[in-house]
């Protein structure tokens, strides 16, 4: 069963980014921005495993996901610009996305105003709901869009270039290639606890609300 999950969670990623190329990072940067929980996390490090490999260049690789972002965040916008909370709230459910991820992101935009779109997107999860409090306050697109592009980047470049790291080191050493290979069931056990964990978490919180 292990397995089973494990594979297709790695076959989708691995799947579009192989096939697909920059514009397969671009496509699932695109989802993750959208509000639909597939984490930036594990789709640019294995770019950046392809870079290690020749397949990707690493600036190539961090632009095709920030113009990813972009793409998404136009669909968080516009919710938010022509549905505001109510439209969220009644279809956020169906990709896990509570009530809690859009507080969040109200509140650090209404802290930091249109600023919060360029910082927001360097932050961990806050990163992904931001675009939502920018459509509901009518945030000019310009420079939502140029925000978007200047906080995604180091993002998408930082991510890579770890999974880059890591591609050059399992390739050459021999001794790490074990060490990963002899904790495979490890890894693959912690893995699924932590998305089943993710997944009971944000739909008892559904629930909750």
């Amino acid at each position: 069963m292990i397995e089973r999950i494990l594979g297709i969670l790695a076959t989708f990623t691995i799947g579009v980014i192989s096939s697909g190329g920059y514009l397969g990072i671009a496509l699932l940067m695109a989802i993750e921005s959208a509000c639909i929980p597939l984490p930036s996390e594990i789709i640019m490090p294995f770019a950046g495993y392809l870079v290690s490999t020749g397949r990707f260049d690493l600036f190539l690789a961090a632009t095709a996901g920030a113009i990813g972002c972009n793409l998404g965040s136009i669909v968080a916008y516009e919710i938010g610009k022509r549905g505001g909370r109510p439209l969220a709230e009644r279809w956020g459910r169906y990709v896990l996305v509570g009530p809690g991820e859009l507080d969040a992101a109200d509140r650090f935009f209404a802290r930091f105003g249109n600023m919060a779109v360029l910082i927001g997107r360097l932050l961990p999860v806050i990163r992904s709901f931001i675009a939502f409090p920018a459509g509901v306050a009518r945030m000019p697109l310009v420079p939502f869009h140029i925000y978007t592009f200047l906080g995604s980047w180091p993002w998408c470049f930082g991510l890579a270039w770890v999974g880059m790291k890591l591609g050059d080191q399992w390739n050459k050493s021999p001794a790490m290639k074990a060490a990963f290979h002899s904790a495979d069931a490890v890894i693959a056990v912690v893995l699924v606890a932590a998305v089943a964990f993710y997944i009971w978490h944000r739909v008892r919180g559904l629930k909750r609300r």
